[in-house]
């Protein structure tokens, strides 16, 4: 499982992100997106919940689509203490479109196209595109990364076992 930034690839090129990379044991960094009825969503508002962050470059891609609709998936045999948050560039419209014509009711969906700051702050700013590199965190209750993964291969999905079993050990 990758743990760094700066050893993903795309088409088996190197892919450049920037930002600051995230280790399990950090606390979470503070981060503001936008919802899909156009509100802030702050990082603050998970205190005391598992969070995961399931980030993808764009819904309309068919790798971030099986990735969001398997989280939205898993997310129904959760504990009503796990949020999971899915975090892409696109416009929050498009993010609302997407969920209901895919019924992914079970996971929210934060935009980073109006404060742009998501991306740099998880270091999964892919520069070259204005997108986010594919990455998931998961954040215990009080506020900790417990476990990281940038996707090595950004047309991959990520490691769904230990994302979930990492969940449930927090959860519990």
């Amino acid at each position: 499982m990758n743990k760094s930034n700066q050893k993903i690839t795309f088409q088996g090129k190197p892919l450049r992100v920037t930002g600051r990379e995230v280790h399990e044991g950090d606390p979470m960094p503070a981060f503001k997106l936008t919802g899909v009825d156009m509100s802030d969503i702050d990082s603050a508002s998970f205190k005391g919940k598992v969070l995961v962050l399931s980030v993808v470059p764009s819904l309309d891609t068919s790798t971030c689509a099986l990735q969001t609709k398997r989280f939205n998936q898993e997310a129904e045999k959760l504990s009503p203490s796990v949020q999971i948050l899915t975090v892409s560039m696109d416009l929050p419209f498009a993010q609302k479109r997407w969920c209901g014509a895919e019924g992914a009711t079970r996971i929210m969906t934060g935009s980073d196209y109006k404060y742009r700051g998501f991306g740099e702050t998880f270091g999964v700013y892919w520069t070259d595109m204005a997108l986010l590199a594919r990455a998931v965190f998961v954040v215990d209750k009080g506020g900790v990364v417990r476990h990281v993964e940038y996707v090595a291969n950004l047309s991959d999905e990520p490691d769904y076992a230990a994302v979930l079993a990492k969940v449930r050990e927090l959860a519990a």
